[in-house]
């Protein structure tokens, strides 16, 4: 079969589209027949290596796994003798290692079955950027119907999941994009849009319950002065170099500066887990969420769809097909 793969850090360049063995499903494994994956940032700090943290459990000088991709989506090939959930034949989406590539094993645990109303495509965008997304708001913001939430980075593939989620739980929603994004993110439900070429939201005078921030490009303290005196700031992510010290320092500033103010400022790391994939699941069915799409590329394409994604323009999510 033909798969994504790299064998030494770097640029997109490293990685290579190969001929491997088709994999073999354990007893708690399921066979996917891949049909579409999605490209997150997580996939180029593996293939970069960076920061460099990273290659602690990665590998330090050279990748230990050299499969990417983590979102999936496809059809059931082959199930183990343990497997109770899921049969061949059967659509699903979820969570896996090596998802670019023509055929992915996962545990069942990892997957649930794709609405009917949702393309293999949208199912694909869904798992690690909508995972991020609804912990941040649900598991550490509290967010109650009502609530007045920001969205830093709403074009992007958390803030649309982002968006659409708090909109689902009864939230007003304020995106900050840029002007080519501001009625992509007005159509998937943002109640108030601010321009970030025209206006900084910390300078508003506007005050938010929660404020949900993927780009990262405000001080801690310049967030706190648009929070409510007990709001919520949570930050899924931000600029990272070879270090990463950005995101490692507000991880180590936000929970300390919290202990002596009344709001609550939190770093997110999410976790995938099955209960969310559910959530994910019936919120797409009842049409509450519908996952956006910026680029489609080929499993030939790999390296190019990492490259656009590097370059941070994306609005929503990149993806890969996987079907030759």
């Amino acid at each position: 079969m033909k798969a994504a793969v790299y064998s030494r850090y770097g640029p997109p360049d490293v990685v290579q589209i190969k001929d491997t063995e088709k994999p073999v499903h354990k007893d708690n494994e399921i066979l996917i027949k891949v049909c579409a994956a999605s490209v997150n940032p997580l996939d180029w700090h593996f293939m970069r290596g960076i920061p460099y943290l990273l290659r602690i459990p990665a590998g330090l000088l050279k990748p230990k796994d050299k499969r990417l991709g983590v979102d999936v989506a496809g059809q059931v090939e082959a199930v183990g003798r343990n497997v109770t959930q899921f049969k061949p034949g059967d659509e699903v989406f979820g969570s896996c290692r090596g998802a670019f590539a023509e055929y992915a094993c996962t545990s069942e645990s990892a997957l649930v079955m794709k609405p009917d109303n949702v393309t293999f495509e949208q199912a694909a965008s869904v798992p690690v950027a909508a995972y991020t997304a609804l912990q941040a708001l649900r598991d550490k913001g509290h967010i109650q119907p009502g609530q007045k939430v920001l969205i830093n980075g709403a074009a992007g593939g958390v803030g649309t999941f982002a968006v659409q989620i708090a909109k689902s739980f009864g939230a007003d929603v304020t995106g900050v994009c840029s002007t080519r994004n501001v009625d992509m993110v007005r159509s998937i439900g943002a109640d108030q849009m601010i321009d970030y070429t025209q206006e900084d939201f910390t300078k508003s005078g506007q005050r938010y319950d929660l404020i949900l921030d993927s780009v990262g490009n405000h001080s801690l303290l310049a967030c706190r002065r648009v929070l409510n005196p007990r709001g919520t700031y949570t930050a899924v992510g931000g600029p990272s170099g070879r270090w990463m010290i950005g995101p490692l320092a507000r991880a180590i500033t936000a929970p300390l500066l919290s202990r002596f103010v009344s709001q609550n400022l939190v770093m997110v790391l999410a976790k995938p887990n099955k209960e969310d994939l559910t959530v994910m699941y019936e919120l797409m069915k009842a049409e509450k969420v519908t996952p956006v799409i910026d680029k489609r590329y080929r499993l030939s394409e790999v390296p190019e769809a990492i490259r656009y994604l590097e370059e941070g323009h994306a609005r929503g999510k990149v993806i890969i097909n996987c079907v030759l």
